[in-house]
């Protein structure tokens, strides 16, 4: 049982990201999740969607370089050492875990260079932002409670 990731070599600049996401929603491919890292001036954007199919295509026509791959997708209760009890085992399997990610989740974690600007970019848009503090709570429903 697995289900199918797309994996996207993409130009680490200000709006590639956007664009591709831009493509997805104008083809109504609904991403489920997503891994963004970087190499330096370019990175791998690894995306679970509900039509992969759809979302080559639309990668492809846009010209950037993705390959469909096949990945295994686990379900974890949401308790302490869940994480921890399925990496043991594919430890003690022998088996190595390259690289991981999790799926729909209203939290996402975004990495950039300048915080503050980051933070004031959002600011009045519409967009909470939670401190470490809210983690604690996660059962939580995420949107308007701070108001």
């Amino acid at each position: 049982m697995s289900v199918s990731q797309i994996s996207v070599f993409v130009e680490s600049r200000p709006g590639h990201m956007a664009r591709v996401l831009e493509a997805f929603q104008r083809a109504s491919v609904n991403v489920r999740g997503y891994s963004a890292s970087d190499t330096g001036d370019y990175g791998i954007v690894r995306f679970i969607v509900d039509d992969p199919d759809k979302a080559l295509e639309v990668l492809k026509d846009m010209g950037a370089a993705a390959v469909k791959t096949e990945v295994l997708c686990a379900l974890l209760p949401d308790t302490p050492g869940e994480l921890a009890r399925i990496m043991a085992i594919m430890a003690r399997c022998g088996i190595n875990v390259e690289y991981s990610y999790s799926l729909i989740s209203t939290f996402i974690a975004i990495s950039v260079k300048d915080l503050d600007a980051a933070q004031r970019a959002l600011e009045g848009e519409s967009i909470e932002l939670i401190d470490q503090n809210d983690l604690v709570d996660f059962d939580r429903t995420p949107t308007k409670e701070k108001e």
